[in-house]
């Protein structure tokens, strides 16, 4: 119930009405929140559990969460978006090309290469993305059966 209360304080904090389904897919992503999650993830996951929410509804919010800072969208190599909650740590992403599981990452070396090139460069960076594309360990390894 806690956790309803707080995710009533940040819908407000972040200006938004508080409504069932920005609560219901505000809370989907708490307790999905180490997955990157599309629009149809969250629709089928509020299925699957009993919930309906429209389509259109849902990446309605999405974009609304995005621009209040709730969430951030990223767009791999899927085509398609997904959203994670902003828990306002920098972290960067390797994503397996065969199975689309996505692996964060944060690297302070990487971090560091990033400013010199950018310095040597005459930049001062304000925002940054990593993406990193392979295969997963899992899929390396159903290929060699």
């Amino acid at each position: 119930m806690e956790n309803n209360f707080n995710n009533i304080a940040q819908l407000k904090d972040s200006g938004l009405k508080v409504t069932g389904p920005r609560l219901k897919i505000l809370d989907l992503f708490e307790t999905h929140s180490e997955e990157h999650l599309s629009a149809e993830d969250v629709y089928r996951i509020l299925l699957d559990e009993g919930i309906e929410i429209g389509v259109a509804t849902i990446y309605r919010v999405l974009t609304q969460f995005e621009q209040a800072g709730i969430l951030q969208r990223h767009h791999f190599e899927t085509g398609k978006a997904v959203y994670e909650l902003d828990k306002g740590d920098h972290h960067d992403h390797i994503v397996c090309v065969k199975c689309g599981m996505v692996t964060e990452f944060h690297n302070p070396e990487i971090e560091a290469l990033q400013d010199k090139i950018a310095e040597e460069n005459g930049y001062r960076i304000v925002d940054h993305a990593l993406y990193m594309y392979g295969v997963c360990a899992d899929c390396q390894a159903k290929a060699k059966r």
